[in-house]
């Protein structure tokens, strides 16, 4: 009964599948089916198309004389078809092969004449036939004679007398070139001879110059030498001074090797003699640019020293060294100034020096550093040091260590190993000044409780000599302090506000 109450309600409350979902309200009013849209067709479309008259379902028979058939409808069917499509369409020759067939229609087929064509009864076997286009066997070619020279070279269209002429003629040409050649050969032999001596005199009685007795003097007491470290390295020269193997250079020279912690650095001298041997540092200051190596070797030769006091600006000197690493290198110029102060240091060095430099004209490069600076008479009057240059190569303006201060510095560092310089502790700058002075060295900054300090010097003094040496840049100022002996006390002349004060300092020990 309760199925009962449930079917009897389901047009309002059905819970089936089909109306799961449809959120159509009961009440909801019913709308009317849509118009059918037809389109308009025209009567012959129509015509053509269209049921018979009095055909109302599918297609059957179709039978002219039926009752409701239209005059139209006969004039069609009596109508022959057209040639083309009958050519076409129509039924083959004596066959009655009706194209539609009823379901239960006899199947069976009829036997078509002639041979089984594959492509016609998928059911025929495979074979295979003629080919399409017949071929002919190629035709074996006769032997063909063999030729000779004269008809494979000319095609049998020279004559026998002919190839003879040829023959001929090729041999007068080789005649006639053999004559040319001999001929030519002649002629040649006109402008050369075997019977000429060229004469050489000996030159025995004709005297060296001056420079080549200093130089073959110096040379042999002139070294190359080449410092490593790694892959990098720095080349240049240096001068034997005493016979135990001691051999001064530039401290620029060897610094590459002096400063390397990799334990691979290395240093070669060579002599002139083409010798090579292995070089120990002694010592080196790089506040003058010095250093001091030694070797293990006999039978130096000593380079000669001179003073720098007899050294006058005009004197001819001889630079000696290595250049661009052509070792035993000589050229001549003269003494051009002294008492340059010259500011050493750059880049792959630990030098920081100004020195109290001898100026020359004569060439100096790369390579001719820690190389001898010598006079007339043989002896060194200075180490080669530096130039100036606008391109990298000598313009007549080279440096030297002076004598002296080499002197001095190789002499303490082959008896201590290290050099030891005086110093005020202050720093200056190069300024100018009135009072008749028209540049000196101002004090920037000092040491408290240094020697400049204690002696009363304070900062924006302006020192224009000390000791002997007048002061008119910075630069001068320190080579005239490093020409003062440690613990000494020297006089410093300075301008203070506008007046003249003479300043006693004593120096101390860097």
């Amino acid at each position: 009964m309760t199925g009962e109450s449930t079917n009897s309600g389901s047009a309002e409350h059905s819970d089936s599948g089909d109306n799961r979902g449809n959120l159509r309200p009961s009440d909801a009013p019913t709308l009317g089916p849509r118009p059918v849209y037809r389109p308009h067709i025209d009567s012959h479309t129509a015509r053509a198309f269209r049921r018979p008259n009095g055909q109302s379902g599918s297609f059957g028979p179709h039978d002219p004389q039926r009752p409701g058939a239209t005059p139209a409808d006969q004039a069609s069917t009596q109508r022959p078809p057209d040639g083309v499509l009958a050519e076409a369409f129509a039924r083959p020759d004596g066959s009655d092969e009706l194209l539609q067939r009823e379901p239960d229609a006899d199947q069976s087929r009829t036997a078509v004449a002639g041979p089984v064509d594959p492509w016609r009864d998928p059911d025929a076997a495979a074979r295979l036939g003629a080919p399409a286009v017949k071929t002919t066997p190629d035709e074996r070619l006769p032997v063909a004679p063999q030729l000779t020279a004269r008809e494979v070279l000319f095609g049998s269209r020279v004559a026998p007398k002919a190839l003879a002429l040829l023959a001929v003629l090729a041999l007068a040409i080789a005649l006639v070139g053999g004559l040319v050649g001999r001929i030519t050969a002649e002629t040649a032999s006109t402008l050369t001879s075997r019977k000429v001596t060229l004469d050489q005199s000996s030159g025995i009685e004709t005297p060296h110059s001056p420079i080549a007795a200093v130089a073959d003097a110096v040379l042999p007491s002139v070294v190359s030498i080449r410092a490593t470290a790694g892959d990098n390295g720095a080349t240049g020269s240096g001068v034997v001074v005493d016979g135990a193997g001691y051999i001064v250079t530039n401290n620029h020279v060897i610094s590459i090797a002096a400063t390397d912690k990799s334990g691979r650095s290395a240093i070669q001298v060579q002599f002139s003699d083409g010798t090579r041997v292995p070089a120990q540092i002694v010592g080196r200051d790089p506040k003058t640019d010095l250093a001091v190596l030694k070797v293990e070797a006999k039978n130096l030769t000593v380079a000669d020293l001179g003073r720098s006091d007899d050294v006058q600006v005009g004197d001819e000197v001889l630079a000696i060294g290595s250049p661009l690493e052509l070792s035993k290198t000589v050229t001549s110029g003269i003494v051009s100034a002294l008492h340059r102060p010259v500011k050493l240091g750059g880049e792959g060095t630990d030098t920081k020096a100004v020195i109290d430099a001898v100026q020359t004209d004569a060439a100096i490069n790369p390579g001719n550093s820690g190389g001898a600076l010598v006079d007339m008479e043989g002896r060194v009057i200075g180490i080669n040091t530096a130039i100036r240059t606008d391109g990298g190569g000598s313009i007549g303006l080279g440096f030297a260590i002076p004598v002296d201060v080499m002197q001095n510095v190789a002499q303490t560092l082959i008896r201590d190993g290290q050099m030891h310089h005086a110093t005020m502790r202050l720093s200056v700058r190069t300024t100018t000044v009135a009072n008749d002075v028209m540049s000196g060295a101002e004090v920037a900054d000092l040491t408290p409780g240094g020697p400049a300090a204690r002696a009363g010097i304070g900062e924006g003094d302006v020192i224009v000599r000390v000791g002997d040496r007048e002061v008119t840049s910075a630069d001068e100022f320190t080579v005239a302090e490093q020409l003062q002996e440690i613990g000494e006390t020297v006089n410093v002349r300075l301008i203070r506000d506008g007046r003249q004060v003479d300043v006693p300092v004593t120096l101390e020990s860097d």
